[in-house]
């Protein structure tokens, strides 16, 4: 890490810097240690005992003062450090007691001190941890446009069909590399939903945005092309995905709207990290991480890791089928979906749901 330039976490429009540290090796985690501290003033590190707290309510007691956080058991552990170094670490520095519960039971972290700044100190420490360490969590859960209606589904299961007898012969073709038809779809965007409560976190700010989604398509669904193909990196010889292009028919900017929109929305209400400035559309067709061979991974038996991955020749594909037409459909629902499951369709289970109709 550049000295000159620390990496910075905004908490609650507070600027704070993170250091860190190579003396704590986490036995339950392989990530190093982090310190953050705040990069205001130092007379504003501690709260004056009559300011409030930022975000979260610090209740006068009879013994001092206290405040609850809500923090998903999975995140337990980056509080409590090697055998809880750092939670014991945290309450010396802020002279407070930090109350963890058992680990997989959802529950909040309370903190009680004899001072209110203390609490409050102790309270943005959690939360910068807490905040930092979330960002490390695999993706659980995305937002998408379902591409399985029937008619795309046949053009699809068509294309496969013709590549592999047309293309079989170029190398890295071959059928495990296609994406399942019951699961074709556009990602919007990925989110981290820790526990059931930010499950229906989400689902609610779904919901939320079922208004401006109406506003753009006047109440109806959105009619879509699904045609042509193109790849994702710089050499048509080695590619590792291939995906069909989709516009709406009536060549409007809907449908890109409706997604930059939906990302706007969940980045301002910290459910995702934005990752691009405008949601690049497009149905994965093809993928090598499908590849199967012996290696075992979260994504199922039988996938490639990143590192692993065997990339294909797509050149003939891409002369042979760049225009090919998949079809056209109604695309009316963008869908809260689960990372690694099925519903009763083949398609990925939905949490929640907004309709454009």
């Amino acid at each position: 890490m550049d000295v000159l330039r620390p990496a910075l976490i905004n908490i609650n429009g507070r600027i704070y810097r993170r250091n860190v540290t190579n003396d704590s090796k986490e036995e339950h985690y392989e990530e190093e240690e982090e310190d953050v501290s705040y990069m205001g003033p130092p007379e504003s590190e501690y709260l004056e005992e009559d300011e409030a707290c930022d975000t979260k309510l610090i209740e006068q007691t009879d013994k001092g003062y206290r405040c609850a956080i809500e923090v998903p058991s999975v995140l337990y552990k980056y509080i409590i450090g090697k055998k809880g170094e750092t939670r014991r670490r945290l309450e010396s520095d802020t002279k407070t007691s930090i109350s963890i519960p058992k680990q997989g039971v959802e529950g909040e972290i309370v903190i009680t001190g004899s001072h209110k700044a203390a609490v409050s100190s102790a309270v943005t420490r959690v939360e910068l941890l807490v905040e930092s360490f979330r960002k490390k969590q695999p993706f659980t859960h995305f937002l998408s446009f379902p591409l399985s209606n029937p008619k795309i589904q046949e053009g699809f299961l068509t294309f496969k069909d013709e590549v592999l007898k047309q293309c079989s012969q170029d190398h890295g073709i071959e059928g495990s590399i296609f994406q399942n038809p019951a699961k074709l779809h556009m990602t919007i965007g990925t989110l981290a939903l820790l526990n059931e409560t930010e499950v229906r976190k989400a689902c609610e700010h779904l919901q939320q945005c079922q208004n401006f989604i109406r506003d753009i398509t006047e109440g109806n669904p959105l009619a879509l092309e699904v045609t042509g193909i193109e790849y994702m990196n710089d050499d048509p010889a080695m590619v590792d995905v291939l995906y069909a292009k989709v516009n709406t028919k009536d060549k409007s900017d809907k449908l890109q709207l409706i997604a930059d929109r939906l990302v706007e929305h969940f980045v301002s209400a910290g459910l995702m990290v934005r990752e691009w400035d405008r949601v690049k559309l497009h149905g994965t067709v093809i993928n090598t991480l499908f590849r199967k061979d012996s290696v075992e991974e979260a994504g199922g038996p039988g996938r490639q890791t990143m590192s692993e991955r065997e990339a294909f020749d797509a050149r003939n594909i891409l002369k042979k089928f760049g225009a090919y037409r998949f079809g056209e459909f109604g695309l009316n629902t963008v869908l809260l979906s689960q990372r690694y499951s099925s519903d009763c369709t083949g398609y990925y289970t939905s949490a929640g749901s907004a309709n454009f109709s």
